[in-house]
């Protein structure tokens, strides 16, 4: 958990937070990505994933009317905006060829309860299955890819998905594959049984840490690089505020919709802060509607 006073303040509390450029840009990629495959293999070319921008934005205004607020009014910082989102889905084009692609599943949720432990579930962007039935687990990311040292980090979130599905199907995923819209990158990674283990032992002891932090009613922040984007910095002892008092009665982290917190709303979803430095927090950390893991 990167930070347990901010999923208390997620979960338990229920504080709302501020929509973030980042954020709702994570949103409407995966949104573009996603629809292209409606369409027939040969027309699913750069122009259609342009042509899909518009509506696909207007989907998410929709269905987020506090994205309205991003831009106070301001057209051409929206314009500007858009384009950002468009460079990162023709990059996409660069890193596969959605004409020779026939996902089995997009945008599949995922979940599985451990025996004595808690359910776990999630979204995953894109699962694509070989004729000889060998699974491939895909996930989209805005932001750069991180450097060497937070490469675990981000593998765990795709760790969990595989642990997931192979819990759900029998067989573990053949590969799990990092695509980074941000710098053009791929990250590939073949999971092995026992890492998938050594996953759910981590996993079971995260949620045995929740459960003790419930407990006691002893939820610590933990102070990072990421305080600077948290809409509950004034709440928070780090920076001397001091937190409302715990909501009564509080729900167990496995009945939790969402027990393990995403990054604060002013960082990338993916894991990667604003400034694309690459500094990671993915894993059971990412955000919601970034396709991220549930506890």
């Amino acid at each position: 958990m990167q930070c347990p006073l901010l999923y208390r303040f997620r979960v338990l509390d229920k504080l709302p937070e501020a929509p973030r450029p980042a954020a709702v840009r994570g949103t409407v990629v995966h949104a573009v990505l996603e629809r292209l495959f409606d369409l027939p293999a040969e027309r699913r070319t750069p122009q259609a994933a342009r042509e899909l921008l518009p509506s696909q934005w207007e989907r998410v205004r929709r269905e987020r009317p506090e994205a309205e607020e991003l831009f106070d009014g301001d057209q051409e910082e929206l314009a500007r905006w858009l384009e950002g989102i468009e460079e990162l889905v023709l990059r996409w084009f660069e890193l596969e060829d959605p004409t020779r692609l026939e996902p089995a599943d997009r945008e599949l949720y995922v979940q599985t309860a451990l025996d004595d432990g808690p359910v776990l579930r999630g979204y995953v962007d894109r699962v694509d299955v070989a004729p000889d039935g060998r699974v491939r687990v895909v996930d989209y990311k805005t932001g750069k890819s991180p450097r060497q040292a937070g490469e675990a980090k981000a593998l765990f979130q795709m760790k969990f998905y595989a642990l997931v599905l192979w819990r759900m199907r029998g067989t573990p995923p053949a590969m799990l594959q990092l695509v980074y819209l941000g710098d053009g990158q791929i990250l590939r990674y073949v999971p092995q049984e026992a890492e998938l283990l050594a996953t759910e032992r981590k996993i079971r002891a995260l949620w045995a840490a929740m459960e003790r932090a419930r407990q006691e009613g002893d939820w610590r922040p933990s102070p990072s690089r990421l305080c600077d984007w948290c809409d509950h910095r004034g709440l928070c002892p780090a920076w001397g505020g001091t937190p409302p008092p715990l909501p009564d009665p509080q729900p167990s982290p496995d009945q939790a919709p969402n027990a393990d917190p995403a990054p604060p709303a002013g960082a990338d979803p993916d894991g990667t802060d604003p400034d694309g430095t690459g500094a990671d927090s993915a894993g059971a950390d990412s955000a919601a509607q970034e396709g991220t893991p549930q506890i």
